[in-house]
C-alpha cells in the first residue's frame, strides 16, 4: 500500500540524546515506499530486497538492507524510522564498525525525539527514559531492537572516513497499536485498549480537520466496574479522549482543545486545528475496552489562511501551562 508521507528535513541539529528536525509533507518516491501489511498479525514476513545507502540525516519508511559509511566526520546525524500505524519496528545490525574510544557511538532510540520534545511521552510510554536507548558502546550491545510503536530512531556519531554499520529494518504488525505518527494528513483509524492501565496516541503532524466518530467503553464479564457516564464534564472521568494541539509531538507540553468521556450515540465532535501537530490521545484506566475512532483530512489553503489570520500560530507555540 502507497502513502503519501516522505521527510524533508530542515533545521537539523542533533546532538548525543537530541535531534532539532521539521517535517512537512511531499510525495513519497520509490525510495521510501512501504510495504503492504502483513496477512497475520504477529508474524513478520521476509523483508523486501530493498538496498540502498543512508545518509548522515535521513528518513526509513520501507523495509530491507542499509548501510552507512563516513566519508569524513560525521559527527551529528540520526535516522528516522517509521512504519504503518499497526505496526512495530526491528531494526537488526548485521556489521558494527566504530571507535567508541574516540567518542563515537550509535544508539537506538524506542520513539522520536523532534525539536528537544520526545514521542511518546515520558507518560505514554511503558519505560523510563533511559531504558528507551540502546548504546551499542556500553555492554548491554543488543543485535537487534523492537520498538514499542510505528516509529523509532537512531542517533550516531563516527568519527574516522571508512567506518559504519549496515543495518537490517523490519516490521511486524501488531493487533492492538498505541502510540502511532500518523504517515498522511487524512485518513480513519480505530484505536483500542483492552483492559489495560495505559495511555495511548494518535499525533498527526499537519493542520487537519478531525473527527471523533465514536468512544465506546465495554467490558467483559470478569469485570464488576459500572460503566462510566459523567454528567459533570471529564475532569473526574478515568477514561476519556483528549484533542491536543500544539507545535511540538509531545502529548504531555500539548494544549487541551477537547474531551471526550461519554458515548456519542450517533453524534461527532469535529474541530478545525491549525496547528503543526495534533493528537487524539486516549487514556484508559484498565476498567474497561476502551475504543476510539476517528478521522482526519489537511486543512485547504484558504483554511489556513484564516487561522494564520486569527493568529493560530501563536496559540499553537505556546505551551500547556501546568498546575
Amino acid at each position: 500500500m502507497k502513502m503519501n508521507l516522505m521527510f524533508r528535513l530542515l533545521l537539523l541539529s542533533v546532538a548525543a540524546r537530541s535531534v532539532e528536525v521539521k517535517l512537512s509533507l511531499r510525495r513519497v518516491g520509490a525510495r521510501g515506499s512501504p510495504q503492504d501489511h502483513r496477512a497475520a498479525a504477529g508474524s513478520p514476513g521476509p523483508p523486501r530486497d530493498h538496498r540502498r545507502a543512508l545518509g548522515c540525516v535521513d528518513a526509513l519508511a520501507a523495509e530491507g538492507r542499509f548501510t552507512f559509511t563516513a566519508d569524513g566526520p560525521r559527527l551529528h546525524c540520526g535516522v528516522f524510522f517509521i512504519g504503518e500505524p499497526t505496526e512495530v519496528i526491528s531494526v537488526e545490525f548485521r556489521a558494527l564498525d566504530i571507535d567508541c574510544s574516540r567518542g563515537d557511538f550509535v544508539k537506538v532510540f524506542d520513539g522520536w525525539v523532534l525539536n528537544g520534545e520526545i514521542f511518546p511521552s515520558k507518560l505514554d510510554h511503558p519505560l523510563p527514559l533511559r531504558e528507551r536507548y540502546v548504546d551499542y558502546c556500553a555492554s548491554s550491545m543488543r543485535d537487534r531492537v523492537w520498538s514499542s510503536q510505528n516509529v523509532a530512531m537512531m542517533f550516531f556519531r563516527i568519527h574516522t572516513a571508512g567506518r559504519g554499520f549496515s543495518i537490517t529494518l523490519r516490521k511486524m504488525t501488531v493487533p492492538f497499536p498505541c502510540n502511532i505518527i500518523a504517515q498522511s494528513p487524512e485518513g480513519r483509524f480505530t484505536m483500542v485498549i483492552p483492559h489495560q492501565r495505559r495511555n495511548c496516541s494518535f499525533s498527526i503532524i499537519y493542520p487537519v480537520e478531525i473527527q471523533i466518530l465514536d468512544f465506546k467503553l465495554s467490558q467483559s464479564h470478569s469485570n464488576d466496574a459500572p460503566l462510566q457516564r459523567s454528567r459533570a464534564g471529564c475532569s473526574a472521568a478515568s477514561d476519556f479522549v483528549q484533542i491536543l494541539g500544539g507545535s511540538i509531538i509531545d502529548t504531555s507540553e500539548m494544549f487541551p482543545m477537547a474531551d471526550v468521556c461519554n458515548a456519542l450515540n450517533g453524534q461527532t465532535v469535529q474541530m478545525k486545528i491549525g496547528c503543526d501537530n495534533i493528537a487524539v490521545r486516549m487514556v484508559s484506566s484498565g476498567n474497561y475496552i476502551s475504543a476510539v475512532s476517528f478521522r482526519f483530512r489537511a486543512l485547504h489553503r484558504h483554511e489556513l489562511h484564516k487561522f494564520r489570520e486569527n493568529d493560530v500560530e501563536d496559540f499553537c507555540s505556546s505551551k500547556q501551562i501546568k498546575i
